[in-house]
């Protein structure tokens, strides 16, 4: 809930944005009654905060032409959020921005007034964002380093890659875009010279990654987010559709947030909707369910399960055959 001195700060800022506001406008605004408005109004002048009023139908409370706020002026939860961004770069990037980040917090901290940086310690505690990356950062952190150098000066790079499931390696060169990261993978968006489209690169399978002294134009109509919504593999719509059996409703539910739909079965099971947008990552999370899990569709996830299945057979083959036990809990 706002207090008085975030509300304070945001009258500043509505005065500053648009001039001549009628007190009722404002103290709907700020959610308050027109009487508080007037109190604020006056605490701001015993503050030394220049606001006059004018009288009529054209008239209303201005700040002082050309007084402007002074710089870093933060409600206590905007400065969490800023403090809690800089972390969440930290942790995104590792060493890429660790000591940026670790300057800018800071600097944050010397120029934060006691309720603000109490409000930032008090959110460095409680939350936090940790684990984001499936595998360490700091080992893609030479080749993000490469990608972020090329990207901002629109200088071409050149790679081997192996996609997903090829034992096939290709060269290729690519004017770099952006880099992106989704459902704990490192990507970089940009145009491939070899397929002569926009394609999409995961990180961990680039290999041999150079730059090369030849520039390119960013074309004026590319969007990194309409181009992400409407990415080949997202615009195909793939699904895959899970059934947990029955015993398996409540490890369902738990990760509701993983489905884009669960639909509880007559028989106690339960099955779930998910995008794929990776078979490989897709078939290992399967498989970390054991057999309480059985996948419906697509059939391409079912022979990928598989295949997976019968490496880890091999590998166990000369073991004999497991004794009958009871069920696991």
């Amino acid at each position: 809930m706002p207090n008085s001195a975030s509300r304070l700060l945001t009258l500043i800022l509505l005065l500053q944005q648009r001039p001549g506001r009628k007190a009722a406008d404002l103290a709907d605004e700020l959610g308050v009654s027109v009487r508080t408005l007037h109190r604020y109004l006056s605490t701001l002048d015993e503050m030394g905060i220049p606001i006059y009023a004018e009288r009529g139908p054209l008239g209303g409370f201005s700040l002082v032409r050309g007084y402007k706020m002074p710089p870093l002026i933060f409600t206590p939860e905007e400065a969490a959020a800023v403090s809690l961004g800089t972390n969440l770069v930290s942790e995104l990037l590792g060493s890429l921005y660790q000591e940026s980040a670790q300057s800018a917090l800071l600097k944050l901290d010397h120029i934060l007034p006691d309720d603000q940086r109490a409000e930032v310690s008090w959110a460095r505690r409680a939350l936090v964002v940790s684990g984001l990356h499936r595998s360490h950062v700091d080992a893609l952190t030479p080749t993000l380093e490469i990608l972020r150098a090329a990207i901002r000066s629109q200088r071409r790079i050149s790679l081997s890659y192996q996609a997903s499931g090829r034992e096939e390696i290709t060269q290729r060169q690519v004017d770099p875009y952006a880099l992106v990261f989704r459902q704990g993978w490192w990507y970089v968006v940009g145009y491939c010279h070899l397929r002569q489209s926009v394609r999409t690169f995961r990180l961990d399978r680039i290999h041999n990654l150079a730059s090369l002294d030849i520039h390119f134009d960013l074309p004026a109509h590319f969007n990194i987010q309409t181009y992400l919504a409407a990415e080949p593999q997202s615009k195909a719509g793939i699904e895959a559709r899970l059934q947990f059996l029955p015993g398996a409703a409540a490890l369902a539910h738990s990760l509701a947030f993983t489905w884009t739909e669960i639909q509880p079965q007559p028989d106690q099971s339960v099955i779930v909707t998910m995008p794929v947008s990776d078979l490989d990552y897709a078939a290992q999370m399967v498989l970390s369910f054991g057999a309480w899990v059985r996948v419906l569709e697509p059939a391409l996830l079912q022979e990928r399960i598989v295949s997976y299945a019968r490496d880890i057979l091999a590998q166990y083959a000369h073991l004999p055959e497991p004794k009958q036990g009871p069920g696991v809990c």
